[in-house]
Parts: structure tokens; sequence; C-alpha cells
């Protein structure tokens, strides 16, 4: 039992909930108007509803775009920037049609910026000017009610490996409650990595925190208990989003909230402290959000690779709803698709990133939950770029790169948030995840989950997806354990071969490659 926790706590978590601004049309067909075009009644609109969400005083962008003055300042700057497609940061491949929060200009309003800098940069009648969005200041989500902050600052060392450190946030709850959003706002945008939170029904961490005589716990390969959830998460370029009426994450009573924040060094000493805004659910929650993920722990880019092939796949068990998806790789990603191939053979595409960029991840909502019925598999496709002429590699020369939490290291990950069609808690219906939550070590949901963390384990080491682990194979899975968890002695060695075999001997659950 030991050893398959061990395996199943190879499931990382990976940030969670977005969304930013106003969706824009994908395509139109409309011309802008032939009557000047001005600031105050034509820029003004495209600029509120797609960039002052983050152009704006103590957000991400490094600077305002709201006054006709600051918008005039970076006016040549905009038209660069946005007729490259570069700005908004929306980089898959669909927009408003599939997905809310599309950050993506139509043709039309691409146009329009670059006429009212060719006619001059007119700013108009002010009184045309739209209200400007209301936004709470240090919050994208509005006023949370609740704010947890750790009871101090970390202080991060200048120089050395990332560190992954956990605070634990209470929140002695008489009751239940269920989250309707949660935001998480980093200290320190300079070597915050990425944040996930966790929910700690056994106050387990409380006996971690601190023991090093610095605020926290450090943690590496997990987050040192059990976790009964996972939450939201931030990283670079992923904005906060509310969850659908009837959709909400479980707090029990009395749980602890636990942070884990990844930091990278920026070569000087820095200090950070994260906080987060709870917003507790108004209307009855039928339904919970479940997180799984597929993903291949046991990637190798060799150096000089321009267009190395990854390739990672998921089961589905149960009729579920898919709300969010968020692609996740680091800064060698050069590309990703998400495919749904259902039990009938359809293939139905769920995200691709054509174009990776590890500064502006996203966990994209669905404008319509994908029904993904039982026997679906999800199929990832991911191409990295290890070579001198990538200019995002961070090693010269180039060198073999594996999976690894270190940002120099890499990941195949597509994280997949979403309901069970079968549960409704309205009626007292509850049905669990079909698998642990990430970062648990498969210790939640008994033995239902046991088969589904042992299913997960052949999953990651089954490369060539025959349903069977070969010899091959098993010396790669024990030799990917020992960089991650340390050496073993000879009877940790033959235990866990034991183990990696006994897989073999499960109950088919998955199909060949196809």
């Amino acid at each position: 039992m030991r050893l398959a926790i061990w395996i199943a706590s190879l499931v990382l978590a990976i940030s969670g909930a977005n969304g930013l601004g106003a969706a824009a049309v994908e395509h139109s067909t409309d011309s802008p108007s032939k009557h000047p075009i001005t600031f105050s009644a034509d820029v003004a609109p495209i600029l509120y509803a797609n960039c002052v969400s983050c152009h704006r005083a103590g957000e991400v962008a490094p600077f305002p775009l709201i006054s006709f003055e600051q918008v005039k300042k970076h006016a040549h700057q905009i038209v660069d920037v946005t007729g490259s497609r570069r700005m908004p940061p929306w980089k898959a491949d669909a927009g408003a049609g599939m997905f809310l929060d599309a950050r993506r200009l139509n043709d039309a309003q691409i146009q329009t910026l670059s006429q009212w800098v060719s006619q001059g940069l007119p700013e108009g009648n002010p009184h045309d000017l739209p209200a400007l969005p209301k936004f709470t200041p240090g919050w994208q989500l509005g006023e949370p009610d609740v704010v947890l902050v750790p009871s101090a600052e970390y202080h991060v060392d200048a120089e050395g490996d990332d560190v992954y450190r956990c605070f634990v946030l209470k929140t002695d709850y008489p009751q239940d409650r269920y989250l309707s959003g949660m935001e998480i706002r980093p200290g320190n945008r300079k070597v915050v990595h990425h944040v996930m939170g966790y929910v700690d029904a056994r106050h387990d961490a409380r006996r971690l925190d601190g023991a090093d005589g610095q605020v926290g716990y450090s943690a590496f390969g997990g987050i040192g208990f059990a976790p009964a959830g996972t939450l939201e998460g931030w990283g670079p370029g992923i904005q906060p989003r509310m969850l659908p009426d009837g959709v909400g994450m479980f707090l029990p009573a009395g749980s602890d909230i636990v942070i884990q924040v990844h930091y990278h060094k920026s070569g000087k000493p820095e200090t950070d402290l994260t906080r987060i805004g709870l917003h507790f659910a108004r209307k009855p929650v039928d339904r919970r959000l479940n997180m799984a993920v597929a993903l291949n722990p046991t990637l190798r880019i060799p150096p000089g690779a321009k267009h190395e092939e990854v390739r990672a796949y998921l089961e589905i068990p149960e009729d579920i709803s898919l709300i969010r998806i968020a692609p996740h790789m680091h800064l060698l990603g050069h590309d990703m698709s998400v495919l749904a191939e259902l039990p009938n053979g359809t293939i139905e595409k769920l995200v691709a990133v054509p174009d990776w960029d590890f500064r502006w991840q996203t966990i994209f909502t669905f404008r319509q939950p994908v029904k993904l019925p039982k026997g679906t598999r999800i199929n990832v496709i991911a191409h990295y770029d290890n070579s001198a002429a990538n200019p995002n590699n961070p090693s010269s020369p180039p060198r073999e790169v594996r999976w690894g939490e270190q940002t120099t290291d890499e990941m195949c990950v597509a994280a997949l948030f979403y309901t069970v069609d079968a549960e409704h808690l309205t009626q007292g219906i509850a049905m669990p995840a079909f698998s642990a939550p990430p970062g648990s070590g498969g210790r939640a949901g008994g033995a239902a989950n046991n088969l589904a963390n042992r299913r997960m384990a052949l999953q990651m080491f089954d490369k060539n997806h025959d349903g069977h682990l070969d010899e091959a194979e098993i010396r790669d899975a024990l030799e990917f354990l020992e960089r991650l968890r340390g050496p073993m002695n000879d009877r940790q060695r033959a235990g866990t071969r034991r183990f990696l075999e006994s897989l073999n001997h499960d109950p088919p659950t998955t199909q060949p490659a196809r």
C-alpha cells in the first residue's frame, strides 16, 4: 500500500483558476467606422474590455492604459503588439466561441487601433468615454468574503535551487462551507513561480509548520500530508474566475487551507507574503469541483532536439462534465494539444496552444461544460524545443532535460477540472472523484481511489501504451523514482519492483495507442 501511495504521489499540483475581462468576439467581418477614430469613442471601449484588468495600478502589467495620456504614450507599441497578436495574451487557437474571457481582439478592433494612430491620435469628446470597469483595489474578483495571510513574510535566498514552501492558513469554520471562488495574490512576483491551494481537514500540516524556524515548511515532490481536496492556483498569466452556479469547492468544517508556493531565486535576497481571498457560494451547490491530470513524468528531451514529441493520456472512468482545462509545460515547451477520443471514436479538440509561452499560462474555462462519457480517452500531444536557437532555453549549451519541479526541468501535463454527472448534493447523492486529489499521495478515497491510483501509475510508466509494463519500462520507472525520492536500498528496490510488476495483473482499463 505504501508503495502504491509513493507512486501515486507523483501527481503534481498545477495551477488553478482563471479568466480575464470581458469576452471579445473572435471573428468579425465588421469594418471600423468611416468617421474619424477617436480615443474616447472608439479606442477606450476596446482597451477597457480587453486590457485594463491587467493594465492598471497594482496589477501585473508594467503600465496603466486608462487615461488618454497613458494610452497616447504607448500608442505605437499598442499597435505593434496587437497587430502581431502578442497582446492581449491569449495563446489558445480558439477564442470566445469556445472559451469564456477570451483575451483576443478581432480584426476590426486591431484595425481601429491602427487607424487611430495613423490619424494622429485624436482624443475626441471626453463625454463619449465608456464607464471604466469597476475593480476592487488589489482584487480581480471583487472584495473577498475572507482574506487569509501567512503569519509572517517568508525570506527567499538570493541563489540556489527552487524552493517549495507550504504555508498553513487556519479557518476554524464550525460548519462545512463551499467556495465559488478563490483568488491568490502573490506578494512578490519576482520570485513566485506558481501557487497551489489544498484542504487540510486533519490539521496534519500544523505539525510541520515552522519546524525550521521560518514561517511555513519546505516540501518537494508533494506537500507532506494527504489533502482532502485541491483548491485554486496561480501561475504567470493565470487570472481568477468564479465557478458556475451550482458548482463549488468543498471546505470541510474546521479545515486548514495550505498554499504551496514555488519560489525561483532572483539573484538577490527577497521576501514574499502571498495572500488568498475566499468567496463563499451564495447559491446551493449541487456538484463539487474535482481535478485530474494527464501527465508523462518519464519524458526525456535530448539536447539539440528542436521538435521533440511527448505524449500523455488519461482514461475517464465515468460520465463527467469538463469545466476547465489547463495545459502546463516549462521553458522548452513549444506547443500542446489536448484531444478527447470518445467511446464512439469521435475526436474532439479540447484545447490547442500552438505557441506556448511559460509567462502566459491560462486555465481555460469552457463557455459550456464539455460532456465526456465514461470510456473517453484524453490524449495530450506536446512538442519541445531544446535547441540552442530557442531563446527561452535556460541551458547553454543545451543539456538533456527530464521531468522535474525546477523551472529548468520540464513537465507535460494537462489538468482537467470537472464535476461527476451522477452527483447531486442537493438530492443527497455524493459521488467520489475518480482519482485522489493531486498532491495527496493517493491516500484519499479508500479502495476505489487505490485502484484509480494503480491505474494512474500504470499510465505514467507504460510508454508504449500496451496496458503492461515490460522490463525496460520497469527499469525506467525505478530510475525515475530514485531521482525523485532518493536512492533505495535493496529491500526497497525489490518491493518497488514487485509493486510495478503487480500492475500487470490489474483488470485491463486502457486501450493501445491509436
